[in-house]
């Protein structure tokens, strides 16, 4: 059974060879190539280590000689795509994180003069500055400002330590939805869990957890997206779903960069419970 090198983003590359593994496969997938030369002078390698590389990603499974052509196998091509993808996503996110800002705004967590070094942190989602210096990520006030106001910060230094946020799914069951008792079990469910970001998903959800639920903002359009956007600032978010929805819910999470779910389920209806209202 052929063998897949497990995509690790770029750190697969580090491996010995892997390079040119993956350009070599590339060529075989988009040329027409039936002799090593031809993907010797493509890569500016010898014809001599294009065979080598050859035999390599023969061995295990990743390309083959058929019908005097080489072309890489099933496998090979699932790796190729699996290596440039992952390496793609891995890529992005680096170059996220190397976004230069010079200058941003943030609200302030209580007094701070001009001119005076603060240091940077994100709170609920939101880029706050207090006065001092730290560690981590820091600038210079370009004008005074009072708790909760906003204040330009100049001259950046450092990197903004951010926690993942986690997402919790309240899953509601669809012989539940006329209980008379879900209204108050669904409220005590949200207030067990932290503040951050309340969704439902699908009209159903949202019907149940607005009649449960009066003091709480609640985001009924785009929940996926609304997630993706806060949880990489560290806010939690709570979804509300009905179990029948919980598989679309979770096709539309899934991605190269799915937040932590946790699961909390509420029990089925019991036999001989009053569903009417």
């Amino acid at each position: 059974m052929a063998r897949r090198p497990a995509p690790g983003g770029l750190a697969e590359f580090r491996r010995s060879g892997a390079v040119t593994e993956l350009l070599f496969l590339y060529e075989c997938t988009t040329r027409d190539i039936g002799q090593l030369r031809a993907v010797a002078d493509a890569m500016g390698l010898t014809v001599q280590a294009a065979s080598h590389t050859y035999r390599s990603l023969a061995r295990r499974g990743l390309v083959e000689l058929r019908n005097g052509r080489y072309r890489p196998t099933v496998a090979g091509v699932a790796w190729m795509h699996s290596a440039l993808g992952a390496a793609e996503d891995d890529l992005k996110e680096r170059l996220e994180r190397l976004h230069i800002v010079r200058t941003t705004y943030a609200v302030a967590q209580g007094p701070i003069a001009e001119g005076s070094t603060v240091q940077l942190s994100v709170v609920d989602g939101s880029l706050a500055a207090r006065g001092g210096a730290s560690a981590g990520s820091r600038g210079i006030a370009r004008h005074r400002a009072g708790a909760g106001e906003l204040v330009e910060v100049t001259d950046l230094e450092g990197i903004v330590p951010l926690r993942r946020g986690t997402v919790r799914v309240i899953v509601i069951p669809s012989d539940r939805l006329r209980d008379a008792t879900l209204g108050a079990e669904l409220a005590r469910c949200v207030r067990a869990v932290p503040p951050g970001l309340l969704a439902a998903h699908g009209p159903v959800a949202f019907h149940a957890l607005s009649r449960a639920v009066h003091d709480r903002a609640i985001v009924r359009f785009g929940v996926a997206g609304a997630v993706a956007e806060a949880t990489p600032l560290g806010v939690d978010c709570t979804v509300v779903a009905v179990d029948r929805d919980l598989p679309r819910l979770l096709t539309q999470l899934e991605g190269p960069r799915t937040p932590p779910l946790e699961f909390v389920s509420l029990p089925r209806a019991r036999r001989g419970r009053a569903r009417r209202r």
